[in-house]
């Protein structure tokens, strides 16, 4: 199977009320939701869905380490890009870089290494190789 997975995946995102406090910048745990839901489409992208990967495949995703830096605010009905960028992709973890950006300028970007998982009743959230099929998918062409 040849992969189509592009090197930088991109995903936008509007800055809601709910998004921000009281002075209306963004509360800085959203730009985490934002980068799950980048990787989420990210995956979808590719094929997976993620009840489709515990189902078919019987495995998960979940983040083992973030380490972000905020270098500058986003605020009320900004029209964010997140991006997820694929850096490293071992048998049972993938290293991802991820940037929230408004107009090109770089907001916060993030290193965060995921696991895969099992997901199965016998052997439940126990780190395991990530199946063939999803590294031919994830691997740039």
């Amino acid at each position: 199977m040849q992969s189509n997975a592009p090197k930088h995946f991109q995903w936008p995102v509007r800055v809601y009320y709910e998004d921000t406090d009281s002075a209306g910048v963004v509360y800085y745990a959203n730009y985490l939701r934002y980068m799950e839901r980048a990787r989420t489409e990210w995956l979808r992208a590719l094929g997976f869905e993620h009840a489709d990967l515990e189902t078919q495949h019987g495995v998960g995703f979940v983040v083992r380490t973030v380490t972000i830096d905020y270098l500058q605010p986003a605020r009320l009905d900004d029209a964010l890009e997140v991006s997820v960028e694929l850096l490293q992709l071992g048998a049972s973890q993938i290293k991802l870089k991820q940037a929230v950006t408004r107009a090109g300028t770089l907001l916060c970007e993030a290193s965060v290494r995921m696991a895969c998982v099992s997901m199965t009743a016998t052997t439940p959230l126990k780190a395991v190789r990530i199946p063939r099929i999803i590294i031919e998918s994830i691997q740039p062409a």
